[in-house]
């Protein structure tokens, strides 16, 4: 039974390929492209609405410094969303439920906010490790703390975004199990726990949503203190 419930989550191979990597690819090609029209359709209007909101609303508070980052995070919350939103449909896998690729995601990313503040601002930098004022017998004590902080911070990002979508799928293949289990035992409970499937569903959507938010938010907040 755990190993049924945990398989949806093992990648699969086609002829010694991993199936990751289409299913990394798909989202960029579902994406619309520019026509040579003066007048967008409704799908490329959305997208670019979509996509202008989003950047307004990031670096906004952010340092104009900061600003040569827009096209990446935008980008990067357009793969996540998309990635996230295609997991929930049946018969598909989520390469962000894998720890591996949310890490691969997250910690060259902040470890580039890092050395941006360290090349721009280096003493200013070091002062986070150290705040003014502090007592001479907690120096070390807070330079310790502040130093795990610091390099907890990618695997925080990395374990955040996994859990939150590996649990979603866990729920929803549970709870989708129990409404076939039950029908011809009680049509009357397996409908009401369709019911509940169908909100617990609609749920998901919302996490795949902030999920991908939140992800690209902390690195913009990353990015702001080093800027």
């Amino acid at each position: 039974m755990t190993m049924d419930l945990f398989s949806q989550f093992a990648p699969s191979t086609s002829f010694g390929i991993p199936l990751i990597l289409l299913a990394m690819l798909v989202p960029w090609l579902l994406f619309p492209s520019y026509s040579g029209h003066w007048i967008s359709n409704r799908l490329l209007t959305s997208q670019n609405w979509f996509l202008t909101t989003f950047t307004k609303q990031i670096f906004l508070p952010l340092n104009s410094p900061a600003h040569k980052w827009a096209f990446l995070l935008t980008s990067l919350m357009a793969f996540l969303l998309s990635m996230n939103l295609l997991g929930l449909l049946p018969y598909t896998f989520t390469p962000t439920t894998q720890l591996s690729i949310n890490l691969g995601l997250a910690l060259p990313l902040w470890l580039a906010t890092v050395l941006v503040g360290f090349r721009n601002q280096f003493n200013h930098s070091l002062a986070h490790f150290l705040p003014e004022g502090t007592p001479t017998p907690l120096i070390p004590v807070l330079i310790m703390i502040e130093t795990i902080s610091l390099f907890i911070r990618p695997l925080a990002l990395g374990v955040r975004l996994t859990a939150n979508l590996t649990a979603g799928h866990l729920l929803i293949h549970l709870i989708s199990s129990a409404v076939s289990a039950i029908f011809s035992l009680s049509p009357t409970v397996s409908m009401l726990t369709f019911a509940v499937l169908i909100l617990l569903t609609i749920l998901e959507i919302a996490v795949a949503m902030i999920q991908a938010y939140v992800f690209v938010l902390l690195l913009s907040l990353y990015l702001q203190e080093n800027t």
